[in-house]
């Protein structure tokens, strides 16, 4: 008898010290959880890894975001937009791959959006406490001045969209606040086509 007491009590504290290891590991959920969006193309996949951070109640353009210096693009971690197969942003040709993806703010006229060749973090040009942005612009595969829409009502969380268009063309849409900021990206799918011919 005393042999069960004793064994029902150890199978008790086992019990509440595991439990009490599980909440202790168990995190909060993140305040910028990560997100992932992908859309076929034409004969590409592009796909956009970030984070979404929320508004609460914060003005984020002009405030959080500062106007004239860039942005991750999302919070946490590098914003990244992968291309399947080589691609052409603002007529320039881009080769299939990862790239580390930036926006500058502005506070009037059009805003700049920036893919970085070396997959670098924004961070990474940090110079005496401020972003270094002639350093930036040197490692840009390409940077496209794009006019940003105001939107009647206010998106909560940051969110990226691509939009297969006329399945040549794609269109990627951030929007976060009452901004929504659109790029066109061309997917080359008659060039490709060509190519094919001249293979046969």
């Amino acid at each position: 008898m005393k042999n069960l007491k004793f064994y029902s009590i150890a199978i008790m504290v086992l019990f509440f010290t595991a439990t009490e290891l599980t909440f202790a590991q168990m995190q909060a959920p993140a305040a910028s959880p990560a997100a992932f969006v992908s859309q076929n193309v034409g004969f590409t996949k592009i796909s956009i890894d970030y984070s979404s951070p929320a508004m609460k109640g914060r003005k984020v353009f002009g405030d959080l975001e500062k106007y004239g210096v860039s942005w991750r693009a999302g919070a946490n971690a590098a914003t990244t937009i992968e291309f399947s197969t080589g691609v052409s942003i603002g007529g320039k040709n881009i080769r299939p791959g990862k790239y580390t993806m930036f926006i500058t703010p502005q506070a009037s006229g059009d805003w700049t959006v920036r893919l970085n060749g070396k997959g670098n973090s924004v961070f990474t040009y940090m110079k005496d406490g401020k972003i270094d942005e002639e350093a930036l612009a040197k490692d840009d595969v390409v940077a496209i001045n794009v006019t940003p829409r105001m939107a009647a009502d206010s998106h909560e969380r940051l969110s990226y969209t691509i939009s297969a268009e006329d399945n040549k063309v794609a269109k990627v849409t951030m929007a976060w606040d009452k901004v929504r900021l659109s790029f066109m990206i061309d997917t080359q799918v008659d060039q490709k086509m060509e190519g094919f011919k001249g293979a046969f």
